[in-house]
């Protein structure tokens, strides 16, 4: 398995750091959008990140505008809406591109490593729907996808978008992961 740990990011602060600095933690990576349909999972997702950080769970935030534009903002914007209307205290990152061309290389491990997702199914067809063409897999399907990671640091398993924080399927899988 391909550990993600080495990537360099940037925190939403814009400090320097690689995600090795949460090894030996479950963590779920998530492409974040302020305006989007799906942004009220903000709620969800820091309800979950209080109820398990204390058993070495962490939610990491990724601020994408790869789907029509829908996080235009800053990166102090961006942590300033979190703050202000979800209460996230989850760790937040700079903004990256999580799809396409200029995929940052975070993503490009994510996708490269668990190109199938758990709960493909009604939100593509939304998107067809809506007359949109959603990416081929392995890339990113649209914002709130999530990507379990183990405590070595490897991708475990892929969510669908409209799978919620709440979801027995990502429940069991990160109950599994933080039990190991």
């Amino acid at each position: 398995m391909t550990s993600i740990s080495n990537i360099s990011i940037k925190t939403i602060q814009g400090e320097e750091i690689t995600l090795d600095q949460f090894a030996g933690k479950v963590l779920l990576i998530v492409n974040t959008a302020s305006k989007c349909g799906l942004t009220p999972q903000y709620e969800g997702l820091e309800k979950l990140y209080r109820e398990k950080k204390d058993q070495g769970f962490e939610v990491l935030g990724f601020p994408a505008n790869n789907f029509l534009e829908q996080e235009p903002g800053s990166n102090e914007e961006i942590q300033q809406f979190c703050s202000l209307t979800y209460d996230v205290s989850f760790p937040m990152f700079a903004k990256i591109s999580v799809a396409g061309p200029d995929k940052h290389p975070l993503y490009q491990t994510l996708t490269t490593a668990q190109p199938e997702r758990i709960g493909e199914g009604p939100w593509w067809k939304d998107l067809v729907d809506y007359g949109l063409t959603p990416n081929p897999k392995p890339e990113v399907l649209w914002n709130f996808e999530k990507f379990l990671i183990n405590k070595n640091g490897e991708v475990i398993a892929r969510f669908a978008p409209d799978i919620t924080a709440d979801d027995p399927r990502l429940i069991d899988a990160i109950e599994t992961e933080l039990k190991r």
